[in-house]
């Protein structure tokens, strides 16, 4: 599997967007103690981690899954706040 397969592989992952979803809202409700970019980063290397060590083996490098995975869940976490930006400005807050 190339870097490309891998990198949509991960993309389409809904095990991966619901982690990611569930990471953005946790970091919202706890931004007024922990702030916004450290849980986002703690949580984005752990997601990158997690999903490859925890999947099947045999499906390719780990580091390389990992890199990938670390890319991959920064665009997830980035789509999901831009999707919530948008949903706010459009309802005028």
């Amino acid at each position: 599997m190339g870097l490309t397969d891998l990198f949509l592989a991960q993309l389409m992952d809904p095990f991966r967007i619901g982690i990611v979803i569930a990471l953005v809202v946790t970091m919202l409700r706890t931004q007024a103690d922990t702030g916004t970019w450290k849980p986002l980063v703690a949580g984005i290397g752990f997601i990158s981690v997690l999903i490859p060590l925890t999947g099947v083996a045999g499906k390719g490098d780990l580091v390389t899954a990992i890199l990938v995975g670390l890319v991959s869940t920064s665009v997830l976490v980035a789509a999901a706040l831009l999707v919530r930006t948008l949903v706010l400005r459009v309802m005028g807050r």
